[in-house]
């Protein structure tokens, strides 16, 4: 992992929506899930490059709420790292799947987690038309359903 450093959060720290802004819309919706969750910071020695939140869903379920990496870092493998970082937290902590949701438009996103293994598991409907106040575009098109996708952790 080259000179990263990959910390948790402290409940007491200031939360980097600098950083989580890059994958969300709003901070309002970053704060509906935000202060349940586990910040974890990657640190190329200089500035934060990217971060991850992760929730607990349910006893067995952990999801990534957010995963953003700084654009001069992009396409470079970081995203993957904190992937596996984040598998590598939920089998520690004895989670079954670990899971994650990305618009409909989201087609980079999309490739990306199945390249890393997880796979389709549901959709929900009209969740960007419910949760935020305007409409908001990714590719040319209007996000409307979230995709939701799951990897199921090896014992």
């Amino acid at each position: 992992m080259e000179n990263f450093t990959f910390n948790k959060l402290n409940s007491d720290s200031e939360i980097p929506y600098h950083l989580l802004l890059l994958a969300d819309e709003t901070q309002e919706a970053i704060n509906q899930y935000i202060f349940s969750s586990e910040i974890y910071l990657l640190h190329d020695g200089i500035e934060n490059i990217a971060v991850m939140a992760l929730y607990k869903k349910t006893h067995t379920e952990l999801e990534i709420k957010n995963i953003a990496v700084i654009e001069s870092y992009r396409n470079k493998g970081i995203g993957t790292i904190l992937i596996d970082k984040a598998k590598e937290i939920a089998k520690e902590n004895h989670y079954k799947t670990l899971t994650v949701g990305t618009s409909d438009t989201g087609f980079q996103q999309i490739r990306f987690y199945e390249k890393n293994g997880f796979i389709k598991s549901g959709i929900l409907k009209d969740f960007f038309i419910e949760n935020y106040p305007a409409p908001i575009y990714e590719n040319g098109l209007q996000m409307i359903d979230m995709v939701l996708l799951s990897h199921h952790l090896a014992k």
